[in-house]
């Protein structure tokens, strides 16, 4: 009998930023996705809910006890979101893997073996909001989390040096910030799971705008 096909639902171990970029890719990836023609209300919930952490999140940098309490509230309210939804995405999948990766949610693995980490592969690169720039990547296998790093194309068409974007646990949607908008970046991922790292995918270059 083949495992059952389950979705990563350990959200309370994401940080905050990580939290947002995951609600946002699984709302994104939901939105007219042909294997969940008939998405729960929690989807709509989620978006906005999501919005809020953001803001909360931002609030929170004046400091307070009462900014963190509201925070912590938000978090919560879209922890337990993408894990109703995450179930609802388990039971709705026909047991395939490609329709529960498509959702936007991470295939949670029974696999112990200690096999090799893949070669991640950027899949696609596309415009977020302002200044941000949103990556998908393959599934890679034994994978906990991915590492992203960036270079600016300089006039001469020339990478300047490779530098750290940020670690993230989702795949499927990887938002990359604080660009300059017009400049055309260089981009690069990397599998890293408890057999080590795989190797660098090939680069892929974006404007961002």
């Amino acid at each position: 009998m083949s495992p059952r096909v389950r979705a990563v639902i350990g959200f309370k171990r994401f940080n905050d930023p990580q939290l947002v970029t995951t609600g946002r890719g699984v709302v994104k990836e939901m939105k007219g996705n042909p294997n969940f023609p008939n998405p729960p209300e929690e989807l709509k919930t989620l978006e906005s809910a999501v919005e809020e952490l953001s803001a909360a999140l931002a609030a929170q940098v004046q400091g307070g006890t009462a900014a963190t309490a509201h925070k912590k509230n938000k978090r919560d309210a879209v922890i337990d979101l993408l894990v109703k939804l995450a179930h609802y995405v388990q039971d709705n999948c026909g047991q395939n893997p490609a329709a529960l990766l498509s959702s936007g949610f991470q295939l949670a693995t029974n696999n112990r073996t200690k096999s090799p980490v893949g070669k991640a592969a950027i899949l696609s690169i596309d415009p977020g909001r302002s200044t941000e720039l949103v990556l998908k990547l393959n599934p890679v296998d034994n994978a906990r989390i991915f590492k992203v790093e960036l270079a600016p194309v300089g006039p001469n068409n020339t990478p300047g040096d490779w530098k750290d974007a940020g670690l993230f646990t989702n795949s499927r949607s990887i938002t990359v910030g604080n660009l300059v908008p017009g400049t055309t970046y260089v981009f690069r991922a990397q599998a890293v799971g408890t057999t080590g790292s795989g190797d660098w995918s090939d680069p892929v270059a974006r404007m961002a705008t």
